[in-house]
């Protein structure tokens, strides 16, 4: 017979100190990567740390449908806005069908961050086709002027020209004289088209009952002329439903805050699309005093409708000569043009503070949301309130360990200390490796991943339990402890990675079908299940071939938890003789 192969097996036994020596370089190189890139600590999530969590439900009312393409969209676009704002840890994701989560740590501005990630940010140039102040009286004041490709303002007698002309200037209208220049029924019969024959009174009434040029109007522009009459924009319940539900060919009404007035608009149909808006940014106007203005290049399509329609608006007199520039259903500029506006350039100006140009600037950079969004719900979480969680965590997770302890120096006394410090390597290497993948790959430690950390303490201690038990049977059936060490292992071993796969396996199932905090406690339990095979592989079973050696163990010490009389052991194992034979070796079990 063919002498069995024990080089392998030799090899393993004589040489733990490698994989003690592997893991611990593995360890130290990684601590030693975590205090080079500075991350000495985990990054916290917002349920310890603090921020605002927002909860936005998806609404099809704008014509697009609520699928999984438009909702990656909408979280593409609202993590550009976020990081805009300079959040850079900020998460967004998306929950079930219709709902998007908001994740915003602290240290930002909470309340803007809310006004940008939920904005649609529809974006529209309307033709001006009456304007009014309502709830107060407007003063008369010079108008801006600007040079380049377009200026617009906020005040209705802004001026927009071409590039190298000089605007021109006038007066704001009054509350008495008001702007609207002409019958607002004499507008619509023109279908909101603007025309060089439509001229303006100062003095005509702003009545939408005045006298037509003739013609019929439809009962659709008598309802118009009806609610452009009642509209009061001084109210804020009314300027939040003005323009709701108006499609970009409709005329339609909307408000427009001036010098903190409300001003009435009827604005004829969408000319140019924002999505047309090639580029957008806030400057600061050096040259002209004219403070924060945001800058907006036109795509090639754009560009040509923006000549169009400034080409049409030059043509007429005022309030017809101005274009309404309305984002999300608000007039935010209205300025008139003398002239043809070429060249795929314009600036929005007016009273910009630098935070609302930017705010407008990365609205309109970062494109429309396919869909609008209601917000549902609002959870700020405080830094305190944070801190007291994971306090809580901590203690949970210690009285845990606690426990584990108490179990394991009770029933197997002197292996508990190969058990603590295997505990102890998994411990070191779970915290290096979540402080090096926050910077990495953004991840937070939540609560819920604090309990994935404490479950995992039940996993690794049920890997060890496993191990010991098997060497115990060893030695229960009369064998000394370094071969049953050894013949412990291979059995050990299948038992420890089936039951770590299906833990693993149920961490991976649960990270991908779930959103949110849960992804939290199912990567946290992934990792430390990962990691348990590690620990077990390279430092548990080779920690146990050195302890076999030594003699407080080897010679089953009561107190080594080996003892054999108080395991139960059977006789040693003698050789037996086959009749007319050599002696056989001992009786092995083969494995299944």
């Amino acid at each position: 017979m063919a002498a069995p192969k024990k080089g392998r097996s030799a090899s393993a036994q004589s040489k733990p100190g490698r994989s003690l020596a592997l893991i611990l370089i593995a360890i130290v190189g990684l601590t030693a990567g975590m205090f080079a890139s500075g991350h000495t600590t985990p990054r916290l999530g917002i349920d310890l740390a603090g921020g605002t969590s927002i909860t936005l439900k998806a609404k099809s009312d704008q014509g697009s449908a609520i699928n999984k393409a438009n909702m990656d969209t909408a979280v593409e676009i609202m993590n550009r806005r976020v990081n805009g704002l300079g959040v850079s840890e900020a998460e967004v994701q998306t929950q079930g069908s219709d709902n998007i989560i908001v994740n915003i740590p602290k240290g930002t501005n909470s309340e803007k961050a809310r006004e940008q990630v939920g904005t649609t940010a529809k974006l529209y140039f309307r033709p001006v086709l009456a304007q009014e102040a309502t709830g107060a009286a407007v003063t008369a004041s010079p108008s801006a002027s600007a040079t380049g490709s377009s200026s617009a303002s906020p005040s209705p007698s802004a001026s927009a020209s071409g590039t190298g002309e000089k605007a021109t200037s006038s007066s704001s209208p009054s509350a008495s004289a008001t702007s609207q220049g002409r019958a607002v029924t004499d507008a619509l019969k023109a279908d909101a088209t603007p025309s060089a024959s439509a001229s303006a009174s100062a003095g005509s009434s702003a009545s939408p009952s005045a006298s037509t040029s003739g013609g019929a109007v439809t009962a659709d522009d008598a309802a118009l002329q009806a609610k452009y009459a009642a509209l009061d924009c001084s109210k804020e319940s009314v300027r939040a439903t003005a323009g709701e539900g108006v499609k970009p060919g409709d005329t339609t009404v909307a408000c427009g805050e001036i010098d903190k007035v409300w001003y009435k608009y009827l604005l004829g149909p969408a000319a140019v699309d924002g999505t047309e808006v090639d580029k957008a940014q806030a400057v600061y106007d050096t040259q002209t005093a004219a403070g924060w203005q945001v800058t907006m290049d036109f795509n090639k399509s754009g560009a040509k409708k923006f000549a169009t329609i400034t080409g049409q608006l030059a043509q007429n007199t005022q309030p017809q000569n101005e274009f309404g520039i309305v984002l999300d259903g608000n007039v935010v500029s209205s300025p008139y043009v003398s002239s043809s506006i070429t060249g795929g350039q314009a600036q929005i100006s007016g009273s910009f503070t630098q935070e609302e140009a930017q705010g407008l600037a990365n609205m309109l950079s970062y494109g429309a949301l396919p869909l609008s969004f209601q917000e549902q719900s609002v959870t700020t979480v405080t830094a305190a309130l944070g801190g007291d969680q994971l306090h809580a965590g901590l203690l949970a997770g210690a009285i845990g360990l606690l426990l584990v302890v108490i179990y394991l120096v009770a029933y197997y006394r002197g292996l508990a200390l190969i058990a603590l410090a295997s505990l102890l390597v998994s411990a070191a290497l779970t915290y290096v490796l979540m402080a090096l993948l926050g910077p990495a790959i953004g991840f937070a430690l939540n609560l819920p991943a604090v309990c994935g950390a404490i479950v995992a303490i039940g996993i690794t201690a049920d890997s060890f339990i496993v191990y010991f038990e098997r060497v115990r049977d060893e030695i229960r059936e009369g064998r000394t402890l370094r071969p049953a060490v050894e013949r412990a292992w291979p059995r050990a071993r299948r038992t420890i990675l089936v039951s770590d796969f299906v833990s693993f396996l149920a961490a991976a199932v649960l990270f991908i079908v779930t959103v949110g905090k849960v992804q939290g406690f199912a990567f946290t339990l992934g990792l430390t299940t990962v990691l348990d095979v590690v620990v077990v592989f390279f430092f548990t079973k080779p920690l146990m071939t050195l302890i076999a050696r030594r003699k407080f163990f080897a010679s089953g010490h009561k107190w080594s938890g080996l003892d054999p009389k108080s395991l139960g052991a059977q006789p040693p194992l003698r050789r037996t003789r086959r009749p007319g034979g050599p002696a056989a070796g001992p009786v092995e079990t083969k494995e299944a």
